[in-house]
C-alpha cells in the first residue's frame, strides 16, 4: 500500500445499497477546498464553523444543478480523525447519488481512497497506534456483542497501554541493572531477588494475554453447535425453527439433508453457528455415506452438540452411539416431536446420561423453542475469563509470546549465574517486538496486510 500522505481522499465512508443516509468523507490538505467546489451550504459555511452540521446542497457547478440537500461538517486537523483536514458530507443514501458525488470530488481533485486509507493516515499520523487500527477494523466486522465491546475498548486504546506498562517495566527494570553495573559500591540498583521479581511478574503478565487469545477466541468468534441425530429425527425443522426461518429443506422422505447448512443464531450478544448435519444412519447410496461421514467430522470438531432424539420412535444403535460417542464435549439432549404421541424410552436414557441436559420440544409447533434456546445459552457459553485484557490476532499473540520467550531467558540466565550485564542485553531483545507490535516500528508487509483488510471508507 502507497503510504503517501500528498493527496487528498474521498470515498463513500457508508455500506453499499440503499439507505436512509449516505456519507462521503473527505481527507487531505485540500478537503475543504473540494467540499467547496461540490457542496453549497445554505446559510453557514462549514470552514466558519468547524465541528457544526451545515445545510446546504450537493450540486454540479458546471451544469449549475442541484442534485441533492444533506449537511456538511468540516473537521480541523487537530480534532480529525485522520489528523488532516476532513469534512463529511451526509446526502440520501442512493447509491446513484453518491456515486455522482464521488465522481465530482474527484472532478474537483481529489483521489479516490484505497480500503483502510483513512485508518491508514491515522496511523502515519500518530493519531492510532496499529493495535487501535487492528481494533477498528475489528468493531466494524464484530460478529458478537462481546467482540464489539473488546474491540471498542482496544480502540480505546486498553491494549496499547497494557503493552506500554509491559515496556515502562522493562525500561526501568534496565535503569536499575545499569545503575547497580555503574555504582555495585552505593546499591543503588536492584537485588538479584528483586530483578527475578520483576522478570517473573512480566513473564506472568504476558501469559496471561496469551492465554486469552484461546481462551476467549471461541467466546468472541462464535460457537459450533452441530445438530445431529439419526434420519428424520427433525434435525432440519427444528434448525428452521430456532433460526426462525426456512432455511433447511424439510420433507418426510430419509436422507433429505445429505450435506450440511451453516447460519448463524445471535442469543443475548453470544454467536452460535448452527449447523444441520445429514443424518446418523445406514447408508443406501454413496452420497448418503459421504454425508454421515462429514456429519461425524462436524460433530468431532463442534464445540457442542444438540443431540436430536426422535420421541415418537423407539430408540436405536445410533441414538446411543451419539449420546456414548462424543464424551467430554458439551451437549443437550432434544426430545423432539413432542407434540406426538411418546414411544421412545425417555426416563431410561436420562437415567444413563444424567450429566447432560434435557429438553422436551417440538420443532414442527414451536413447543419450547424459547426454552431451548435459553438452555443452549446456559449450555455452550464460555464463562467469563475474568482476563482484564484480551488478544484477538495472531499477529498480537505470536509477538507477545516473543517478549514472553526473551524474558523467559533473561530469567534462566539469571538463574544459571550469568553476569547483568547479558542479562541486560537479554531483556533489551523484548523492546523490538513491543516496537513492532505497537507499530512504532514500521513494517511495509505488515501494513499492507492490515490495512488491506479495512473496507473502503474508513
Amino acid at each position: 500500500m502507497n503510504e503517501s500522505l500528498d493527496d487528498t481522499i474521498i470515498a463513500v465512508s457508508t455500506p453499499p445499497g440503499q439507505g436512509g443516509l449516505g456519507l462521503i468523507r473527505i481527507s487531505g490538505h485540500e478537503a475543504l477546498a473540494i467540499a467547496r467546489g461540490i457542496f453549497e451550504p445554505k446559510k453557514l459555511s462549514p470552514a466558519e464553523h468547524p465541528g457544526q452540521m451545515c445545510f446546504g446542497y450537493l450540486v454540479d457547478r458546471e451544469k449549475g444543478e442541484r442534485l441533492d440537500c444533506g449537511y456538511a461538517c468540516y473537521f480541523r486537523p487537530e480534532v480529525s480523525y485522520t489528523r488532516e483536514e476532513v469534512v463529511e458530507i451526509s446526502l440520501h443514501g442512493s447509491p446513484v447519488i453518491l456515486n455522482e458525488a464521488i465522481r465530482l470530488g474527484i472532478k474537483e481533485g481529489a483521489r479516490l481512497a484505497r480500503p483502510g486509507e483513512f485508518t491508514l493516515r491515522a496511523y502515519l499520523r500518530g493519531r492510532l497506534d496499529i493495535v487501535q487500527a487492528e481494533a477498528i477494523n475489528d468493531l466494524i466486522r464484530a460478529v458478537s456483542l462481546q467482540q464489539a465491546k473488546v474491540s471498542f475498548r482496544q480502540a480505546e486504546g486498553s491494549l496499547s497501554r497494557k503493552i506500554q506498562a509491559v515496556r515502562e517495566q522493562i525500561v526501568g527494570l534496565l535503569v536499575n541493572i545499569e545503575a547497580s553495573l555503574e555504582f555495585p559500591e552505593d546499591e543503588l540498583g536492584l537485588t538479584q531477588k528483586e530483578i527475578e521479581s520483576c522478570l517473573e511478574n512480566l513473564i506472568s503478565n504476558l501469559k496471561n494475554i496469551i492465554w486469552s487469545y484461546e481462551q476467549n477466541r471461541a467466546r468472541l468468534e462464535g460457537l459450533t453447535i452441530a445438530l445431529v441425530g439419526r434420519t428424520n429425527a427433525g434435525k432440519s425443522t427444528l434448525f428452521n425453527a430456532l433460526l426462525e426461518e426456512e432455511r433447511a429443506i424439510v420433507t418426510p422422505y430419509p436422507g433429505t439433508t445429505r450435506d450440511y447448512i451453516r447460519e448463524n443464531l445471535l442469543l443475548d450478544g453470544i454467536l452460535l453457528k448452527l449447523v444441520d448435519t445429514a443424518g446418523f444412519g445406514q447408508a443406501d447410496n454413496a452420497a448418503e455415506e459421504a454425508g454421515i461421514s462429514r456429519s461425524e467430522d462436524i460433530a468431532t470438531r463442534a464445540d457442542g452438540l444438540l443431540i436430536i432424539l426422535d420421541s415418537s420412535r423407539s430408540e436405536s444403535e445410533e441414538d446411543f452411539y451419539l449420546l456414548q460417542g462424543f464424551q467430554g464435549k458439551k451437549r443437550i439432549i432434544v426430545f423432539n416431536k413432542s407434540d406426538l404421541d411418546k414411544v421412545i424410552n425417555w426416563q431410561l436414557i436420562i437415567e444413563k446420561n444424567k450429566e447432560i441436559p434435557w429438553i422436551e420440544v417440538s420443532a414442527l409447533t414451536g413447543e419450547n423453542i424459547e426454552q431451548l434456546k435459553r438452555l443452549m445459552l446456559t449450555t455452550f457459553s464460555p464463562a467469563e475469563s475474568g482476563q482484564e485484557e484480551i488478544i484477538l490476532h495472531e499477529r498480537q499473540k505470536i509477538l507477545i509470546e516473543q517478549m514472553a520467550g526473551q524474558l523467559e531467558e533473561a530469567r534462566n540466565r539469571q538463574e544459571a549465574g550469568y553476569g547483568l550485564e547479558i542479562i541486560a542485553e537479554e531483556i533489551k531483545a523484548v523492546l523490538p517486538a513491543i516496537g513492532e507490535f505497537t507499530g512504532e516500528i514500521k513494517s511495509s508487509e505488515v501494513i499492507n496486510e492490515i490495512f488491506g483488510r479495512f473496507c473502503l471508507g474508513k
